[in-house]
């Protein structure tokens, strides 16, 4: 008898909206203080960071392959999903020198 090509059983469901924000939330987070608020601080090694991304505080471009941080606010009004959605990506020293504009 042929063997069938089709899967058999149930496929692991895909990544949803819930499981980006629980990913994001996880790993090596800290928190900082700084110009009054509390900042959510995730640092980006360089096997994970495969895309460009500008820095706010420099203006410059984060090439991939570019070791950075990617910083939200903790203490927002609008709720952990609005802040995560507003992260983001610093060069790790113009986070550490000016942060949290």
């Amino acid at each position: 008898m042929p063997r069938s090509n089709r899967p058999r059983g149930r496929r692991a469901p895909g990544p949803t909206e819930e499981s980006a924000l629980e990913h994001a939330l996880t790993g090596w987070r800290r928190t900082e203080e700084r110009r009054g608020g509390t900042w959510n601080v995730q640092p980006v090694s360089v096997v994970q960071a495969v895309k460009t991304y500008q820095c706010p505080g420099c203006g410059l471009e984060i090439a991939p392959e570019t070791a950075h941080v990617v910083t939200w606010r903790a203490d927002g009004l609008m709720g952990e999903a609005a802040d995560l959605a507003a992260r983001r990506h610093w060069h790790t020293h113009c986070w550490k020198i000016g942060g949290g504009r």
